[in-house]
């Protein structure tokens, strides 16, 4: 749904227009108007893995904006990329704050997300513990080996090489244990309040 609004500034809701769901989060007092580097990222980073997880990632992420009367915030594809793209690990990183309320949108999305694919998401993280402890390579599991693969895939395509941070994880088993976390952050997400400890925890050393 598009609505106008030739008084209010863009991506600068009334009140009155805030999705009720959003409150679910509560309001971190942080420094200016936008999320800090380690929310932008972490966030981005766990919709690197729902992307991972299933095809059509990022259509998901679109129809449950609609879902859950978010549309007013995440409008279409381009608008979800400039959001993400606020993530400076990016190669087209867009010098532009990423508000509050569009992180929760952002985190809201992600987590419901999560709840449908908990059962995925258990067994793999499940095939995982038992691939380590049998000290076997996690290539042989079809399942596992394709959701590492295409999470090093998404990555190495949407990160900026030259980045500290990137150049970090060059190695796949470096990229193999971030996917791993991001599937162990999303299992948290499902949990009993796991959505408000998550949004919580983006902004831990940054709230005053």
């Amino acid at each position: 749904m598009n609505i106008s609004a030739s008084i209010t500034p863009i991506n600068s809701p009334t009140p009155q227009s805030v999705p009720m769901i959003l409150d679910s989060l509560p309001q971190p007092v942080v420094e200016g108007q936008g999320c800090p580097r380690r929310a932008r990222l972490q966030i981005d980073l766990i919709l690197l893995a729902i992307e991972a997880l299933e095809l059509g990632g990022s259509e998901a992420i679109l129809a449950f904006a609609e879902e859950l009367d978010l549309k007013g915030i995440v409008k279409n594809r381009v608008n979800l990329w400039q959001m993400r793209s606020t993530n400076p690990m990016r190669r087209a990183h867009i010098r532009r704050p990423l508000s509050i309320m569009e992180a929760k949108a952002l985190v809201v999305i992600g987590c419901y997300i999560a709840r449908r694919l908990t059962v995925v998401i258990r067994q793999l993280l499940a095939i995982h513990q038992q691939m380590v402890e049998k000290q076997l390579p996690l290539e042989q599991n079809l399942r596992l080996s394709n959701y590492l693969e295409r999470f090093r895939s998404h990555f190495k395509s949407r990160m900026n090489s030259r980045r500290s941070g990137v150049l970090a994880l060059h190695s796949e088993e470096k990229l193999n244990e971030l996917a791993i976390t991001l599937l162990e952050q999303l299992l948290f997400c499902t949990g009993t309040a796991g959505m408000q400890r998550f949004w919580i925890s983006l902004f831990d050393g940054e709230v005053e």
